[in-house]
């Protein structure tokens, strides 16, 4: 099973936390839909979008789990990405790690599998 990766923000986490379900961030809202990345994109997803933040949270989602509800589409750079077209319940989310680095500092993929 093929998993796909939420970033959030440290407080869109938390008030995920608090409601049980993520509505979206202000880009989702915008774009109409909830946007996941690849592994392999995530790195690059977080240098583009979220350069200046310290702590961010990756959840990952078994992507069978979002159902028809999820569309691969063309986006950055010409590659497919996973697009939620929903809410996205918390009882999706199969793990979390969060992510903690210095300003100004890259950001590495760590070792373990989320």
């Amino acid at each position: 099973m093929s998993k796909i990766y939420k970033i959030f923000r440290l407080a869109e986490w938390e008030a995920a936390l608090t409601d049980g379900v993520f509505l979206g961030s202000a880009d989702d809202l915008r774009d109409g839909f909830i946007h996941f990345s690849t592994r392999e994109q995530v790195p690059a997803t977080i240098a583009k979008y979220f350069p200046d933040e310290t702590t961010l949270v990756i959840a990952a989602v078994n992507e069978a789990d979002c159902g028809d509800l999820l569309k691969w589409e063309i986006s950055r750079g010409g590659a497919s990405f996973p697009h939620l077209y929903a809410e996205l319940p918390l009882g999706l989310i199969d793990s979390t790690l969060f992510v903690h680095r210095e300003e100004g500092t890259a950001f590495a993929w760590p070792d373990e599998e989320i």
